[in-house]
């Protein structure tokens, strides 16, 4: 069970986030799990490949993706925790919701980590919320909304501009008490292409925050528009990425594929260890 950061940050390899999206509507596989069944088996496969953690969304985070209301994605969302919870007890769940009235309920019902994409931009409550909750917190950087970030990116030296964002956050939640935190700097989320592989590339200067670093990688554009390609197509590509990030310091790898990212924590382990 995964109760602080400070396990993660003392973690001898990365650990591996398994991505379940319950959407229609996501980038890579929307709609392929929308029954319980279909979501089980899932998870099960996920579990038996060597995921650490299972991340849960309902809310397409995709460029341009349609936005929903509350009840709607707590109807996607909140049976699948219980479910998952019920079915597998010991699995660690993350919750990937932006909303503080969700995310009190998916610890209410099993969720053990709340992953928020907006970085508490989106609902000024969220801070709070986790505060009260005392779970771990993931801490993401993105640039507008989903549905407007990819329309205005960051102009200015994105490395430095992540930073500075980290810093006042984290500073905000120090001040209600949470340290729980881990850091995702948002690859893809109001990124230029050229902005995803210079934070790649800088990865390691976030570790001064002694905060562990998470890393969204997985068949992203910023893979499939290189290779001039599609998500379907850039398994290898990703494999690649998340190789670099683990180099870099990565110590979550937020994923599709468990099995091939569980190969590169075993050969990148294996590598620093001789």
């Amino acid at each position: 069970m995964i109760q602080t950061s400070q396990f993660i940050v003392t973690a001898n390899r990365p650990l591996v986030m398994a991505i379940l999206n319950c959407t229609p509507d996501s980038f890579y596989d929307g709609g392929k799990f929308t029954t319980e069944k279909s979501i089980l088996l899932q998870v099960e496969k996920q579990l038996i490949e060597g995921a650490d953690i299972i991340d849960i969304g309902a809310y397409s985070s995709r460029p341009n993706a349609k936005h929903i209301s509350v009840d709607e994605e707590s109807d996607r969302l909140l049976p699948v925790v219980r479910a998952i919870s019920k079915a597998f007890p010991n699995a660690v769940i993350s919750v990937d919701t932006f909303r503080s009235s969700i995310a009190k309920k998916a610890v209410d019902v099993g969720a053990h980590i709340i992953n928020d994409i907006s970085g508490g931009n989106l609902d000024h409550h969220m801070f709070q919320t986790i505060a009260e909750l005392k779970v771990p917190y993931v801490l993401m950087h993105m640039q507008g909304t989903p549905q407007t970030m990819q329309n205005k990116p960051i102009t200015t030296a994105v490395t430095r501009h992540v930073n500075s964002f980290f810093q006042k956050k984290v500073q905000d939640l120090a001040l209600l008490g949470v340290n729980n935190v881990i850091l995702d700097v948002g690859f893809g989320f109001g990124k230029t292409l050229d902005q995803n592989y210079e934070l790649l590339k800088n990865l390691a200067s976030f570790k001064h925050f002694n905060k562990p670093l998470l890393v969204g990688l997985s068949r992203k554009s910023m893979l499939y528009k290189l290779l001039d390609s599609t998500p379907n197509n850039v398994l290898n590509a990703t494999t690649i990425a998340n190789t670099i990030a683990s180099l870099n310091g990565a110590d979550i790898l937020r994923v599709h594929d468990v099995k091939e990212a569980v190969e590169v924590v075993k050969v990148i382990k294996q590598y620093q260890n001789n």
